[in-house]
């Protein structure tokens, strides 16, 4: 949100906020005076108006008389209250009452009046238009008076509209507030129980050097300053109705980062039941397996043949291994959530890779590995054989009886390594989700896991700096590609290393 400005003509300024569907925020000026501008008019006319009009009353003697020239002179005292106040007029009318005892009462260009009715008349017209001054006067300041409430009014009006959209409201606030006082800074600072001021909670200029403090209170915890000039007693009232929008605005702020924790919770309870209901099965299968297995085995009433046990003990080790991977995935996801991943990048080959990966998957299913010995990459090996023996173990699953194909090749600045299936594959609109957690599309059928494998796998290979994307196979199937940096070619550029 941008601020703007613009000096208005008149009494008052206009700040305009660049805010979707924003109105001006106008600051009144004092309402108990008229500006220089209009006092100094005021003498002007009291002292030059009143000369120029004794000028063209004396050029034009033998057309007027006394009561008319009376007359004149009072309007100017009444122009004069209404353009510069009460003390310009006042003056206009003692001004005038003399240039008429000089000018146009017997005898003349003397300060004697020779009739008591002039005497009279000339009394009466300084009271006049003192009195006549004085009521305009009144006037013309009970009308600014409540033109300034009404712009008040219209101000808190705007600044409360302003907060209704505003994605921060107590930084917009401040940030209207600063250029409403013309102040160098504002800020809302932290009151302590004894109620001493300390450090801000959000401020927008510099609320530090030259100038006055102005503080006005928020609420027991916190209170609104200025570094401005101390402001009129019109002006005060408006900080402090600036405190309670503040404190609106706060109370608008944590509301806010509670509805953000309690999303944030809401989503890690979501992920908790959702890792509860696919783990519990996931877990008692393997462990159900073993237990029957030992337990066969534990059987002296019975005597298994050779055969027999043999099943029994590769049971046993099967799900053994489904269990370890389990459990592997699961601390894998919940590092990389809790971002406590470090990877050590050096240079390595695709191929050692590959074979690192294929070595805990022996025996497995049939896969093709077609990988030149002479590409580096830059990884973590115990990361990278983590990624690449999910990514296979997948693709063996679900499109091992067709055959797996591994092959790798330079893009650009990167290593890629694709990991080819022909199983049934995945629907393109549904391929980003199988890197969801507890996910399984496709040909994957339920009980086959809880489908974090593909979500750690690309965790982990973006923090080696890479990515893991799926693609589909030419003539059916899911296609898996790895990337990850390339080692640069010159020696003069080594990889860097994650700390």
């Amino acid at each position: 949100m941008g601020e703007q400005v613009v000096r208005g003509s008149g009494d008052i300024d206009v700040l305009m906020v660049s805010h979707p569907e924003s109105r001006a925020v106008r600051r009144p000026r004092s309402a108990g005076s008229l500006g220089r501008g209009r006092t100094l008019a005021g003498w002007l006319l009291a002292t030059l108006g009143a000369a120029l009009l004794t000028w063209v009353l004396t050029l034009t003697s033998g057309s007027h008389e006394l009561p008319l020239e009376m007359l004149l002179y009072l309007a100017l005292t009444v122009l004069v209250a209404i353009v510069g106040g009460l003390l310009p007029a006042v003056v206009a009318a003692v001004v005038s009452s003399l240039l008429i005892n000089w000018f146009f009462t017997d005898p003349r260009y003397t300060l004697t009046i020779s009739e008591p009715e002039n005497i009279a008349a000339v009394t009466l017209f300084v009271l006049v238009a003192v009195a006549v001054a004085s009521v305009v006067h009144l006037a013309e300041q009970r009308a600014r008076l409540a033109l300034a409430a009404e712009r008040e009014s219209r101000l808190l009006a705007d600044l409360a509209h302003t907060l209704i959209d505003a994605r921060d409201p107590l930084t917009d606030l401040l940030t209207a507030t600063r250029e409403l006082f013309d102040a160098r800074g504002a800020g809302v600072l932290r009151r302590t129980a004894s109620g001493t001021l300390q450090g801000p909670v959000a401020t927008v200029g510099d609320l530090d050097g030259p100038g006055e403090l102005t503080t006005a209170t928020i609420d027991e915890r916190h209170a609104l300053a200025l570094r401005a000039p101390a402001p009129s007693g019109r002006e005060r009232r408006l900080v402090e109705a600036v405190a309670s929008h503040a404190a609106a605005a706060i109370r608008s702020r944590a509301l806010a980062a509670a509805a953000q924790e309690a999303g944030r919770l809401a989503q890690d309870n979501k992920a908790r039941g959702a890792l509860l209901a696919a783990v519990s099965h996931d877990l008692r299968t393997p462990l159900a397996a073993i237990k029957a297995g030992v337990g066969g085995l534990r059987l002296t009433d019975v005597d298994l043949s050779a055969q027999d046990r043999a099943e029994l003990l590769e049971t046993v080790e099967d799900s053994a291994d489904r269990l370890d991977g389990l459990i592997g995935n699961l601390l894998d996801l919940s590092r990389l959530q809790s971002d406590s991943v470090r990877p050590h990048l050096v240079p390595v080959e695709a191929s050692e890779l590959v074979d690192l990966a294929l070595a805990g998957l022996a025996g497995r299913g049939h896969v093709e590995v077609d990988v030149a010995p002479d590409l580096v990459c830059v990884a973590d090996v115990g990361l990278a054989e983590r990624v690449l023996g999910n990514v296979v173990d997948n693709a063996v699953q679900h499109g091992g009886r067709h055959g797996v194909r591994i092959d790798a090749g330079r893009v650009g600045a990167a290593v890629e390594i694709r990991v080819v299936d022909r199983g049934p594959g995945v629907p393109a609109d549904q391929q980003e989700r199988l890197f969801a957690p507890f996910q399984r599309l496709g040909d994957a059928p339920r009980g086959s896991g809880v489908g974090l494998g593909l979500a750690v796998a690309r965790g982990l290979a973006e923090t080696m700096r890479g990515s893991l994307t799926a693609e589909d196979t030419p003539g059916g199937g899911l296609t898996m590609v790895l990337q990850l940096p390339a080692l640069p070619a010159t020696p003069s550029d080594p990889p860097e290393e994650t700390p």
